[in-house]
């Protein structure tokens, strides 16, 4: 009797508990692509810079590494016979044309990737900015939990009022779609719902004398 009793105890302190943890979590959602977008000229200043970057510095580099490449494979095969008695200075002399080989065949691969060191780069500022705002905008509105936006299910979508990403970007004093704004308004209690125009009414047929 006594242990139904203390497990009874038990139970509702758990209940208790958790329900109490539930209270005081407040979750939102953010995604910074989407704050990102906001910001006037982003992707035409990206796109310029990213141009500019492809065509004079990755191009240069190319046409740089092909010529080292032709140059020393050159050399090796001149050299070939005279190197295979010297085995260090062999390893070296294979080594050094196996990367630049490497490095060509995997020219593309190589490419993306420093494209994309380049935007990040260019785009560090702007999430600095952002993330700023963000510890903001958690701290002001007590946030204890934030979820990225694509981890959200999409059978259960939170409330408006909990997305962040729009937040920030007022925070920001960045442009959102006039829709959005509105929404996120009625949602917050900035602005009252609209409610729906009533149909107007039909004229009574007239009577026959």
């Amino acid at each position: 009797m006594k242990k139904g009793f203390l497990f009874a105890a038990i139970l509702l302190v758990a209940v208790s508990f958790t329900n109490s943890v539930a209270a005081q979590t407040k979750i939102g959602y953010f995604d910074d692509q989407s704050v990102i977008a906001l910001f006037p000229g982003i992707q035409e200043k990206l796109d310029t810079v990213l141009q500019s970057y492809a065509k004079d510095s990755l191009q240069e580099e190319y046409n740089y590494t092909l010529k080292d490449y032709q140059v020393k494979d050159s050399i090796f095969r001149r050299d070939s016979l005279d190197l295979s008695k010297r085995p260090k200075a062999f390893e070296m002399a294979t080594t050094d044309l196996n990367r630049l080989k490497y490095k060509l065949i995997n020219w593309q691969q190589y490419q993306q990737e420093s494209m994309q060191q380049k935007q990040e780069q260019l785009l560090l500022p702007y999430r600095q900015k952002i993330a700023a705002a963000l510890s903001e905008v958690i701290a002001e509105q007590k946030y204890t939990l934030v979820l990225k936006a694509d981890a959200l299910s999409p059978y259960a979508q939170p409330s408006i009022a909990d997305n962040l990403t729009i937040r920030v970007a007022m925070k920001l004093k960045l442009n959102l779609p006039k829709d959005v704004e509105e929404a996120f308004k009625v949602a917050t209690g900035q602005a009252p719902a609209k409610t729906a125009a009533a149909p107007a009414k039909t004229a009574a047929p007239a009577k026959k004398g």
